[in-house]
């Protein structure tokens, strides 16, 4: 049995993020649904999981974790031997290689995440949920994303991933946002040389096929 427990649904952006790095690891989970609509994730059992309440929540045996970078870089810290051991940046790699992954994992966090979440909301969050489009919203955020996404094509332009010459956590944080967006805006990931050839090898790898397939995957 599964000593691992995800709390949340793998439409989230975030719980998807650390099922990615799951899957990447090869670490057997349980996924545990949590309905929002009925207020679960505020409800004191919850809470004690993710004082935040939000998803994903996540165990392992007694411990608990929160934030999902924070429990992708548990994943690996706490399973090295397991799957793929590079998402850190590799064992031989040094402190320059961890570093690296950091600052570009930071960057997602940092600089991506803000305007790309800002995005997930109005072209795919906002139609489902019946709310109304901010067309200033989306003009102001795809501006910002465009001036990352030039950054992230140079970069890209001298190396194979965001941290080096292996896939990492740096790049693995970037799946769920960049697959929504792709998917209702592909030309601000595809038409930057570089960015797309890494978009099309990372959205590529069987791990994020398997968080897709749950994505996909009819309820009940």
């Amino acid at each position: 049995m599964a000593s691992v427990t995800v709390y949340g649904t793998p439409l989230s952006p975030a719980v998807s993020r650390v099922l990615a790095c799951l899957f990447e690891k090869d670490v057997d989970f349980k996924l545990a649904p949590v309905d929002m609509a009925k207020g679960q994730h505020k409800s004191p059992d919850f809470l004690k999981l993710q004082p935040f309440g939000q998803v994903p929540a996540f165990q392992d045996e007694l411990t608990t974790v929160f934030e999902s970078r924070a429990i992708c870089k548990y994943i690996c810290n706490k399973y090295p031997e397991k799957g793929n051991q590079t998402l850190m940046g590799g064992r031989d790699g040094g402190l320059l290689a961890q570093t690296s992954v950091d600052q570009w994992l930071e960057a997602e966090g940092q600089s991506f995440n803000p305007p790309s979440s800002a995005l997930v909301f109005q072209l795919a969050f906002a139609p489902m949920f019946g709310f109304k489009q901010d067309p200033a919203a989306i003009e102001q955020n795809e501006a910002k994303l465009a001036n990352v996404l030039d950054v992230y094509d140079r970069r890209l332009g001298e190396s194979k991933f965001l941290a080096g010459d292996d896939f990492t956590l740096a790049d693995l944080a970037h799946l769920p946002n960049g697959h929504i967006l792709v998917s209702k805006n592909e030309d601000l990931f595809m038409s930057r040389k570089n960015v797309g050839r890494w978009w099309v090898e990372i959205s590529a790898r069987p791990a994020w096929k398997k968080v897709v397939e749950m994505q996909n995957a009819p309820l009940g």
